[in-house]
C-alpha cells in the first residue's frame, strides 16, 4: 500500500537555515523537530505545492491493492462493469482492502481533478463499492495545482481513499499486534485507554481490566500473556468497551478487528515474553517506551529480539505529559537505537503521517507515536494508524496457505465445563471445520492421538471454519490425557515425524564469553518452548558475540514436531541468539 504523502512537501517554499533533526518525518511543513506537538499555526502555501520533479508517484504495480485512476465520470454501462470485477480483484489481493489514488496516471504522474471532477470520480468509486458489499473512505486529498486566482474550483487535487470489504468467510479483518517494552513503561495503561475508551487517572486505573491474576493487580506489572482487542467500523471508528458492551458485539459490529497481546515487561517473565512474540506470530510489534524511563532495560532487550525475529515495528513513547526535555532525550535514544540497527524512524505528527507510515509498516521504516494515556495527546494518530495498517498475507499467500494440509500450533490447553477439552492456538496452514478428524501430538513417546473437533470459537463467537493464519480455540474429543503447549494438530494423512535431536544455523546476539558444546538454554521455535542442550557445534570450538555457526541441539525432555526452514530463539540469562532450522533428525525412543 504506497501512498504519496512523503512524494511532495507542503512546506517546499520556504526555507530555514536551522540544523533539522535526523529524524525522517512525513509531514515536512517545518525544517526544525519539535517532538509530540503538532503545529496549529503551520500554513500551507496552495501555490507550488508540488516540485517540478516530484509530481509523481512509482507507476502502478501491477499486483497487489493498489490502483490508479485518472477519473472515473460518467463510465459507460459495460465500463463501469469491467471497474467493478477490477476492484474485486484488487480487493482479493489485499483481503477485503484496497487503496486507490483518484487523479493518477497509470504512470504515476499526479495531474489531477478539478472539485466537480473529484466529486463525481468519488461517487462512481463509492457506487462499484457498493456494488460488492464494499465502503469507501478518503483517506486524505491533496492540492496539485492552483490558478493565479486562488479559485477553489480550479484547484486541482488528487486523493487517497480505501475501499474495504470483509471477505464472505470473515466476520472481519483481524491484525494481530504484540504490545512489548519495559516494566512500568505503560502498556497495560495504554491498553487498557485504548479498548476502554476512558482516559488513565494518573495512578493505573485503566490498566486494571487488562490483568488476569490477583498478583498483577497487587504490583502492577504483567506476568502471562493477555488478549484484548480493539474495534474498527467500515468508517474508522473506533468500537470498544465504551461503545459496545460485550467482546461479542464488538466483533460482530467490526469490520476490522485489531487483536492486541499484552506480554510482560519484566526480566523475570523473559521467557513469557519471547513465547507471546514466537508462538502467537503477530503480523506487527509495538513496542512501548516511556519517556521518563527511556530505551532501557528489557525495553532495549525487546528491541532488539523483535528486530532479530524480523517482525515489523512501530515505537510508542508513553507519559508525554510528563514535559518536552524527557520526552526530547527519549527520541533521541530511540533515534540511535534504531539507526544503530539499520531501521529508520518515521516521527508521527498528523493524520496524513499516520496513513503514511502504514504504508511503510513493512519496510525498513519504524514508525514512532508519541502519546500520553492521561491527557489523550496523540492516541487518534494511533487509532488512525491501526485502522489503515493493512493484514499481513497477500491473496496469493493467504491461498496458497489453506490449500496445504492442517498444521494447528496449540499455544494454550484448558477445560470448558459441559464442553471438556479446549485447545488455543495458531492455524499456520490449511482450513479447519467443526467435525473434522485429526491427530494430535507428539506425545512423549512420539506418538500421535486421533481427535475430532467438536467446536470452532474465534474471539469468543462461534464460528463454523477457521482459515490459515487465523486464531482459534477448538473443542476436542475424546479427552486426550498428557495435552501441552507446543503440540500440534494435523491433518490424519500428514506426516507424523518428531524429534530430540535438531541442527540449526545460529547467530549469536550476545555472551559474555564464547558458547561451547553442553551449553544448555531455552529454546524457541514457533510454539514450542523446551530445555535445549547443544551437543555439537561444527568446524569450531567456540561461538563469541556475532558469530555465525552450525550447531547441533538436543531437547531436553520430550520430541517436539519441528520442520526445516523455521526460525528459533535461545537464550539463557543475558544471552540471546537467533537461527533458522537446517536439518532434522527423526524421533526414535532409545533416544529419550
Amino acid at each position: 500500500m504506497e501512498s504519496f504523502l512523503g512524494l511532495f512537501d507542503p512546506g517546499s517554499g520556504s526555507s530555514s537555515d536551522e540544523g533539522g533533526s535526523s529524524w525522517e518525518s512525513g509531514s515536512s511543513s517545518s525544517s526544525s523537530f519539535k517532538p509530540c506537538s503538532r503545529n496549529k499555526n503551520k500554513k500551507t502555501q496552495n501555490k507550488q505545492l508540488l516540485l517540478p520533479d516530484a509530481d509523481q508517484l512509482p507507476p502502478e504495480p501491477q499486483l497487489g491493492n493498489v490502483e490508479y485512476k485518472l477519473k472515473l465520470v460518467n463510465p459507460s454501462r459495460f465500463r463501469f462493469e469491467h471497474l467493478v470485477t477490477q476492484m474485486k480483484w484488487r480487493l482479493r489481493e489485499g483481503q477485503g482492502e484496497a487503496i486507490y489514488e483518484i487523479g493518477v496516471e497509470d504512470s504515476g504522474v499526479l495531474t489531477g481533478l478539478s472539485a466537480k471532477e473529484l466529486r463525481a470520480s468519488l461517487q462512481t468509486l463509492r457506487q462499484m463499492a457498493q456494488k460488492l458489499g464494499a465502503t469507501t473512505t478518503v483517506l486524505r486529498e491533496r492540492v496539485v495545482s492552483d490558478c493565479l486566482l486562488g479559485d477553489k474550483e480550479d484547484q486541482r487535487r488528487v486523493a487517497e481513499v480505501l475501499v474495504r470489504k470483509v471477505p464472505d468467510d470473515q466476520h472481519s479483518i483481524e491484525v494481530r499486534v504484540a504490545v512489548v517494552g519495559g516494566a512500568d513503561a505503560g502498556k497495560s495503561t495504554l491498553l487498557g485507554v485504548l479498548t476502554q475508551g476512558q482516559l488513565d487517572n494518573g495512578r493505573g486505573r485503566a490498566r486494571l481490566n487488562m490483568f488476569r491474576h490477583l498478583h498483577e493487580i497487587q504490583s502492577g506489572r504483567t506476568s502471562s500473556i493477555s488478549h484484548e482487542i480493539l474495534g474498527f467500523d467500515s468508517r474508522g471508528n473506533v468500537l470498544n468497551y465504551k461503545e459496545l458492551v460485550t467482546h461479542e458485539s464488538i466483533c460482530e459490529s467490526s469490520t476490522k478487528l485489531v487483536s492486541l497481546l499484552d506480554l510482560a515487561g519484566h526480566q523475570k517473565y523473559l521467557k513469557t515474553t519471547v513465547l507471546g512474540l514466537t508462538g502467537y506470530s503477530p503480523h506487527y510489534v509495538m513496542l512501548v517506551v516511556s519517556a521518563g524511563a527511556g530505551l532501557a532495560g528489557t525495553a532495549h532487550d525487546h528491541l532488539a529480539l523483535v528486530l532479530a525475529l524480523d517482525v515489523p515495528l512501530f515505537v510508542i513513547v508513553t507519559k508525554t505529559d510528563l514535559g518536552g526535555t524527557r520526552v526530547q532525550a527519549t527520541l533521541d535514544a530511540l533515534d540511535a537505537a534504531l539507526r544503530g540497527l539499520q531501521r529508520t524512524p518515521l516521527l508521527v505528527h498528523s493524520a496524513d503521517d499516520a496513513v503514511a507510515a502504514a504504508a511503510k509498516a513493512h519496510a525498513a521504516v519504524v514508525p514512532v507515536f508519541c502519546v500520553s494515556s492521561v491527557s489523550g495527546d496523540g492516541l487518534d494518530l494511533l487509532r488512525r494508524f491501526l485502522f489503515v495498517v493493512p493484514p499481513e498475507l497477500s491473496a496469493n499467500e493467504r491461498d496458497t496457505l489453506e490449500q496445504q494440509p492442517c498444521e494447528f500450533q496449540v499455544d494454550e490447553t484448558f477445560r470448558v465445563p459441559e464442553v471438556g477439552v479446549v485447545v488455543g492456538g495458531l492455524l499456520t496452514s490449511g482450513v479447519i471445520s467443526e467435525g473434522m478428524n485429526m491427530v494430535i501430538g507428539p506425545m512423549n513417546d512420539g506418538t500421535y492421538k486421533p481427535v475430532q473437533v467438536l467446536s470452532v470459537h474465534r474471539n469468543k463467537a462461534a464460528y463454523r471454519v477457521v482459515r490459515a493464519s487465523q486464531s482459534a480455540s477448538l473443542a476436542l474429543h475424546p479427552e486426550v490425557p498428557g495435552l501441552r503447549k507446543g503440540m500440534v494438530l494435523l491433518s490424519p494423512d500428514m506426516d507424523r515425524e518428531c524429534c530430540i535431536f535438531f541442527q540449526a544455523s545460529v547467530h549469536v546476539l550476545y555472551h559474555a564469553t564464547a558458547i561451547h558444546e553442553g551449553f544448555q538454554c531455552t529454546v524457541h521455535v514457533g510454539n514450542i518452548r523446551q530445555t535445549g542442550v547443544i551437543v555439537g557445534i561444527m568446524a569450531s570450538s567456540g561461538i563469541h558475540t556475532d558469530e555465525r555457526a552450525s550447531v547441533v541441539f538436543k531437547l531436553a525432555r520430550h520430541p517436539e514436531r519441528i520442520q526445516v526452514g523455521q526460525r528459533l530463539l535461545f537464550r539463557e540469562g543475558r544471552t540471546n541468539g537467533v537461527g533458522k532450522v537446517t536439518q532434522v533428525f527423526p524421533f526414535a525412543p532409545e533416544q529419550v
